[in-house]
């Protein structure tokens, strides 16, 4: 006789079973800080160096994958997930944070907000309200009835805020104009720090300009940032915006389910899952967000639920398919295009 199948478990017993996980290696954490800003250091000042323009531009690609790394040392060290409490550690990875011009009291509040209020979309029960632009990921996402609703102004902003372009752009687009200055100018007596992050990228690049000329600036540090910039936000959106992600209304939304279906798995080379500090794993995130990043891989082998998410990549067909899609459609219960949108 076949013993029963064991229902998969969900919401909290879920995220009870990661708990295991949820603890770090001190020597492990300081090992993955070590191995990934000594070689971001070394990589940036031999962009600055040499003087083959072919190998200052691999230089500097080598150096904004580092960066993505880094900004995931950051980004966990902010969750509490490594190095807690270490003075070392906030100094290396809030100067980390400034130099990805990412002030960190500006992104712990909104990257919080996104965590607790992932895959939610619309207000409840109110068909009439006013077009708001909802958070999921890095990236607003609306309902095709809000699109409908949308004025031609919301539109176009909506549209272009989901665009490849703005995406290639997040230096400006996420980074500089929302992330830093854009806290600052909502709420300057809470987000002052944003003008500090600001200034000194501002004098770095003004510093290196100055004493190297443009091109050492360039290669070493405004290029890199460029290029990681718009990988990290690409990351985002790919993570929470696919053609197979399910949405919640408020009345249907809870945090563990909507963690479980609005946060793909994104499948890549141990070389890419390196380097992008596996984020890939996001759903495994989204669940128990303390789980140190070089863990999550391991929960997602032991934990059976983990082992059957959604799933991206890179390829260049899926790259097409999630900017392809941009509403979501509740009757249909999937992500539409716009003109499927304005069709139906």
């Amino acid at each position: 006789m076949n013993a029963p199948s064991i229902p998969p478990r969900r919401g909290h017993e879920l995220f009870e079973a990661t708990r295991p996980f949820a603890r770090e290696s001190r020597l492990r954490s300081w090992w993955e800080v070590a191995s990934t800003l000594v070689p971001l250091v070394l990589v940036l000042v031999a962009a600055a160096l040499v003087t083959d323009w072919p190998w200052r531009l691999l230089l500097s690609l080598l150096g904004s994958l580092l960066m993505v790394r880094s900004f995931i040392l950051f980004h966990d060290f902010l969750h509490g997930s490594i190095l807690v409490h270490s003075r070392l550690a906030r100094i290396l990875l809030y100067g980390v944070g400034a130099l990805l011009l990412v002030p960190p009291r500006s992104w712990r509040e909104s990257h919080n907000f996104h965590h607790a209020h992932v895959g939610r979309i619309g207000a409840p029960g109110n068909d009439t309200a006013p077009v708001i632009i909802t958070d999921i990921g890095a990236f607003p996402m609306l309902s095709v009835q809000e699109w409908r609703r949308a004025t031609p102004l919301q539109r176009f902003l909506y549209a272009l805020s989901r665009h490849p372009v703005t995406i290639c752009c997040a230096y400006f687009s996420v980074f500089l104009g929302n992330i830093c200055l854009g806290s600052l100018f909502r709420n300057p007596r809470k987000h002052w720090p944003s003008a500090l992050v600001f200034l000194a990228h501002v004098t770095l690049i003004g510093g290196l300009w100055r004493a190297f000329g443009w091109s050492v600036m360039l290669h070493s540090y405004l290029l890199p940032v460029w290029i990681a910039g718009a990988i990290g936000a690409y990351l985002f959106y790919i993570q929470h915006s696919f053609p197979g992600v399910r949405v919640f209304v408020p009345d249907e939304w809870d945090l563990f389910d909507a963690a479980m279906e609005t946060a793909s798995y994104l499948k890549t080379g141990r070389i890419i899952e390196w380097f992008t500090g596996c984020i890939g794993y996001h759903h495994v995130h989204h669940i128990n967000c303390t789980i140190p990043f070089y863990r999550l891989r391991e929960a997602m082998r032991a934990i059976p639920e983990f082992q059957h998410p959604m799933t991206t990549r890179l390829r260049p067909s899926e790259i097409s398919g999630c900017f392809h899609v941009n509403l979501w459609d509740p009757e249909k219960r999937r992500m539409v295009s716009y003109r499927e949108a304005m069709a139906s």
